[in-house]
């Protein structure tokens, strides 16, 4: 069996997509060592994901550090200290700066909550019912200067109906979300991606669109 993956995941809230990871390596399907989980956030409910499933975690409380660079320059010692082989952002609310994207680039990937390019940054729900969009959903891409819109990696997406609001169409989003974090880091785990300038490379082929996670959970283009 090859070594597993080395993850350092980062988070701002809840945790529940950490622990879509932690259920599918506890199962099997996703051979990674969690190294690592960092919060911005002190009362983070992810950090008692973190504790029960005995991963060591990093409360980094943004309000301590006067400058954004600052803050950034501890991030990525932080970061380093476990030198992980992938870095996830799942549901961290902050812009990453340079201090972090120049050590660890094509190692950072976000989870984002719309079908990018459209609806970058937040209120990602209200904007696509209030946009009359037919469907929503997230996106998982390389992390780069620019917000959201570094090179999408993969997609899932979910009919919007007459009836959603923004919170009905985030609750039935979420269980789609962890499903594809899942299937994406599986990619990384069996080393099927990498990130060139600009673009994502799966089985060494250029993607010229995102792959999409499919009902049986799997991504396919």
């Amino acid at each position: 069996m090859t070594e597993p993956l080395k993850i350092t995941v980062l988070i701002s809230g809840g945790g529940s997509n950490l622990q879509a990871i932690i259920n599918a390596r506890d199962s099997g399907r996703l051979n990674v060592e969690i190294a690592h989980v960092i919060s911005n956030v002190a009362g983070a409910g992810g950090l008692g994901r973190a504790e029960q499933a005995g991963i060591s975690s990093t409360i980094l409380p943004q309000g301590e550090f006067d400058s954004r660079e600052a803050f950034d320059r501890a991030l990525a010692l932080l970061i380093a200290a476990s030198d992980p082989d992938l870095v996830v952002l799942a549901g961290f609310m902050r812009i990453i700066g340079p201090a972090v994207l120049e050590p660890f680039q094509g190692r950072l990937i976000n989870l984002h909550p719309s079908l990018l390019p459209l609806y970058r940054g937040t209120g990602t729900y209200r904007r696509a019912i209030e946009s009359g969009d037919r469907k929503h959903g997230a996106s998982i891409h390389f992390v780069t200067e620019e917000l959201d819109g570094g090179p999408v990696i993969s997609q899932v997406a979910i009919p919007i109906t007459a009836q959603d609001s923004p919170d009905s169409l985030a609750e039935r989003l979420s269980p789609r979300e962890h499903d594809l974090i899942v299937a994406t880091v599986e990619l990384f785990t069996r080393h099927r991606v990498e990130r060139s300038v600009g673009t994502v490379h799966v089985d060494g082929k250029e993607l010229d669109r995102p792959l999409l996670l499919q009902p049986d959970g799997r991504l396919h283009p």
